[in-house]
């Protein structure tokens, strides 16, 4: 298995708009960010994942890219751009960009121009097309709800939206699109950064045909996935995109990847396949959602989660490479969903946190994980912004759900749980911002803030810092195998990982019960270190795991 710094690195993901805001207008800003850079250094990451700050009208808070080089004015300049760029190289610390290319803003310059007229020169950078018996081409069903067509009055032609109907798709069957877009991520590598985050590129690639999904339950529209997850051309266009910019920098990619498989993300991720470095698989996220969806929230089940995790673990070992992650912008906060926010809080989110950075992958940490953010629950739907939640719950009422049943959904699931504003100190809006903050912040920002954290040497923040320690400390971690323990019990998530002579046993305690496991008959506990615990060391033999707790055992042969 290759070398590689990205194998090795840690990686933080900015959400711009919810980080820190310098100017008090309640939006987070590059100067913001700027001022922050000492906190993520002591953090000890080694790369920065910033959400989109590319020009938009802010539909999907940004995904929607009016301009790809031009920085967006409530973030601030190019210039303060240019800075913030700087002043993380000088500390060490590598920036990836988000690349969003399966689809732009409709206020794009490309798509202004591509609808005003049939035969414009621009049409063909979009997927247009005729309706079909006086109704939409083809009964596809938009990510956000709806219909996944518009219709355009002007040419009396409909375009695809597999987002929001502000987010026109991309047509990828064109080569003149292609270059344009290799063209904008060679002016963002040459101006220094050090990769890209790729939004759903999986979806790139459509079935030319466009054909009408199943539909077994008649519903309006259906998801028509199997035509544009993982198309026909998608890895023509990942190795074009490779070798026409991405082969000539030394440059770290992760491919937002919804319904990819193990099998597929080897052939993504392969280091002879020159398409891109890891994927972010979406399997593990649905582990509480029910038939109905990420909506039909039912209670997650251990057993399944780890059949997920050491699937990927296994499959990809030597193969590809794996993404590590809880949260981001797009998930609710990990301490709540799997934790346990209340009484355990500290410890189950330590606990949370060995589970997955013990992996084999690249751990990336959403901005607040290391403080131990919760969800948070509004009480009015007028509190919420996400596109997504807004459109459900509209949906929802319009079917006739009760509105406080709804919400329970979002209180769980909805996205804007990983956007209310970072927790920095006590005072009013957690320090976010003097100003009044484009989305109301979680009200036990006084308890929960990075201030407290760093004066607490127990706190969560030094966890995530030693666990980022160790990586850098044994190779075991990156390169290691992985074998699962315990694959049925119902409480207790333990595995080892091997590399030469050296093993580590990673023990996991996800209940608020006491469980008692019987020794691993190849892993003499007694020989072990304790490389990092959230637990106090305590009389008991160590196969007695107090509630949420975590403990990771190192040998060397």
């Amino acid at each position: 298995m290759t070398k590689k710094w990205w194998k090795e690195s840690v990686v933080y993901q900015i959400y711009p708009r919810s980080f820190m805001d310098s100017n008090g207008d309640g939006v987070g800003d590059i100067k913001g960010i700027i001022s922050k850079l000492d906190y993520l250094k002591k953090l000890g990451i080694d790369v920065i994942w910033l959400s989109p700050v590319y020009e938009s009208p802010n539909d999907d808070n940004g995904y929607d890219i009016s301009d790809y080089k031009k920085i967006m004015d409530e973030f601030g300049t190019m210039a303060d751009w240019e800075e913030m760029l700087g002043e993380m190289h000088n500390r060490g610390i590598k920036l990836v960009m988000d690349l969003v290319v399966n689809h732009s803003s409709d206020e794009h310059g490309w798509f202004v121009e591509s609808r005003k007229s049939k035969d414009h020169p621009y049409r063909d950078y979009y997927i247009w097309r005729e309706g079909k018996d006086g109704k939409e081409p083809n009964n596809w069903e938009s990510v956000f709800s709806g219909s996944a067509w518009e219709y355009d009055e002007a040419t009396e032609e409909y375009f695809l939206h597999l987002f929001s109907k502000k987010q026109p798709d991309l047509n990828w069957e064109n080569p003149k699109l292609r270059r344009e877009i290799y063209d904008m991520m060679k002016f963002w590598l040459d101006k220094g950064i050090d990769g890209f985050r790729m939004d759903v590129i999986n979806f790139i690639s459509k079935v030319p045909t466009l054909p009408d999904a199943p539909n077994p339950e008649g519903k309006p529209y259906a998801s028509g996935h199997e035509y544009f997850m993982n198309g026909p051309r998608i890895h023509e266009f990942l190795q074009e995109m490779n070798q026409e910019v991405l082969s000539h920098y030394d440059s770290m990619t992760v491919g937002e990847m919804p319904g990819v498989t193990p099998e597929e993300a080897v052939l993504y991720t392969g280091e002879d396949r020159n398409e891109v470095n890891m994927v972010f698989q979406f399997e593990h996220m649905d582990v509480d959602s029910g038939p109905g969806g990420k909506w039909d929230v039912i209670p997650f089940d251990l057993v399944k989660l780890k059949s997920i995790l050491t699937k990927w673990q296994m499959e990809l070992h030597g193969k590809g490479w794996n993404s590590l992650y809880w949260n981001n912008h797009d998930q609710p906060r990990i301490v709540s969903r799997l934790g346990q926010d209340g009484e355990y809080r500290v410890k189950s989110a330590k606990m949370l946190a060995t589970l997955l950075h013990m992996m084999q992958g690249t751990p990336y940490i959403y901005q607040g994980e290391e403080l131990g953010m919760t969800n948070v629950r509004f009480s009015s739907i007028d509190e919420y912004k996400d596109i997504e939640t807004l459109n459900m719950y509209r949906e929802k009422v319009a079917q006739g759900m009760k509105p406080e049943e709804i919400m329970e959904s979002i209180y769980v699931k909805g996205r804007d749980n990983a956007r209310t504003p970072m927790q920095w100190d006590g005072t009013e809006h957690g320090g976010f911002t003097d100003g009044e903050p484009w989305i109301a912040s979680n009200p036990n920002y006084r308890e929960i803030n990075a201030e407290k954290a760093l004066n607490d040497p127990e706190s969560i923040f030094y966890y995530y810092q030693k666990l980022i320690a160790i990586r850098k400390k044994h190779d075991i971690i990156p390169y290691g195998s992985f074998e699962l323990h315990y694959a049925d019990h119902p409480s207790v998530y333990a595995y080892t990982r091997t590399h030469g002579d050296e093993k580590i046993l990673v023990l996991c305690n996800v209940s608020g019960e006491e469980q008692v496991i019987d020794n691993i008959a190849s892993f003499d506990i007694t020989q072990a270190e304790i490389l990092i615990s959230n637990e106090e060391l305590h009389e008991k033999d160590a196969f007695t795991l107090n509630p949420w707790e975590a403990t990771a055992y190192y040998i060397k042969g």
